[in-house]
């Protein structure tokens, strides 16, 4: 009795193993049932009841990467950042080798500034697909803000390889070139862009400044002209043209060009600075018109309200700033002490 019992018991555990391991399948299928109820609900736009599908999927089925993709998906489209990434990241540990998941983490990394994290992604995504115009691209530009123009330039050169017919990679490598000090590549990649896109003024406002580190100060006041032609309202160009015509000594047109940037956005700190060193070089051949002085003191002190970070401003401010003296202090320093 003894063995049969044992024997019952044996076939018993088996009929347990046997269910638990024909579970999963089930899972797995509802899993993908959910998927697929989540996957219409966003076609109608109903995106908190997919959202809830594809939260029941992955419940279900805790390796299924497409739950935690779709996740991402929607909460990225909610504005829900950190919940996106948090659901790529998942997605990307079940699924190493989906690119779609690894670029969209990567570009919420970069949206959020978390530059380091964007970099790793990106370069991960290249890994996965090295003929990604955009992955390449994104790529470069997230090393143009770490400070690693070397780098950024190679990632655009890749870009353009990939697609030579866009004309950003080639504004984006103009800029990576003009940050090394490399003026001559940058000059030729501004042109390239402008060859792909002949309208495009901003780019026109980097190829001026490009002109002005040359020392090609005629040169850059054409192209800022040129630049303003296609639009008249562009600060940028008014500010940069105020800048070049400094450097040409004509302080009557600077002080216009300044002016017209600032009547286009107000909260240029640049303009400021320009407008304030012009009145300080009137104020330096007469001395005796301290009105100049001081309007040039009050615009450095604006452009330092719209940004604090510059020291040579500062520096200015207090080499030209009046000592002052209280009219009280100094009428009882002159009052006969009895």
């Amino acid at each position: 009795m003894r063995i049969i019992a044992a024997a019952a018991i044996a076939l018993a555990a088996g009929a347990v193993v046997l269910a638990a391991g024909g579970c999963q399948p089930i899972r797995q299928y509802q899993a993908s049932l959910h998927i697929a109820s989540g996957d219409a609900l966003v076609a109608e736009d109903d995106i908190e009841s997919a959202l809830k599908e594809f939260q029941a999927a992955a419940e279900l089925d805790p390796q299924m990467a497409t739950a935690h993709s779709r996740m991402g998906v929607l909460y990225r489209r909610m504005g829900e950042y950190e919940l996106a990434i948090d659901a790529f990241v998942e997605a990307i540990r079940r699924d190493p080798f989906s690119f779609d998941d690894t670029f969209n983490l990567a570009q919420l990394y970069h949206f959020s500034k978390r530059l380091t994290d964007a970099v790793r992604a990106y370069l991960h995504a290249v890994d996965l697909r090295p003929q990604s115009f955009d992955a390449q691209l994104n790529l470069g530009v997230c090393y143009q803000q770490t400070g690693d123009h070397a780098a950024a330039a190679e990632r655009f050169r890749r870009a353009i390889a990939i697609d030579p017919d866009r004309p950003h990679a080639y504004v984006n490598l103009g800029v990576a070139y003009d940050a090394q000090e490399k003026y001559y590549e940058a000059v030729r990649a501004f042109k390239e862009a402008l060859e792909r896109d002949a309208t495009q003024p901003l780019v026109l406002v980097n190829l001026a400044n490009t002109y002005m580190k040359q020392n090609r100060l005629k040169t850059a006041r054409h192209t800022l002209e040129e630049a303003l032609r296609m639009d008249p309202t562009l600060a940028a160009a008014h500010e940069a043209l105020g800048y070049c015509r400094f450097q040409l000594r004509d302080y009557d047109a600077a002080e216009a060009a300044y002016k017209d940037a600032l009547a286009y956005d107000s909260r240029l700190p640049r303009s400021f600075a320009g407008l304030g060193s012009i009145q300080m070089l009137r104020y330096l051949e007469d001395r005796s018109n301290t009105r100049t002085r001081d309007a040039a003191l009050e615009y450095w002190h604006r452009s330092l309200e719209v940004d604090p970070d510059q020291p040579r401003i500062r520096s200015l401010i207090s080499r030209y700033q009046p000592e002052w003296t209280d009219p009280a202090q100094a009428l009882l320093n002159e009052t006969p002490q009895h």
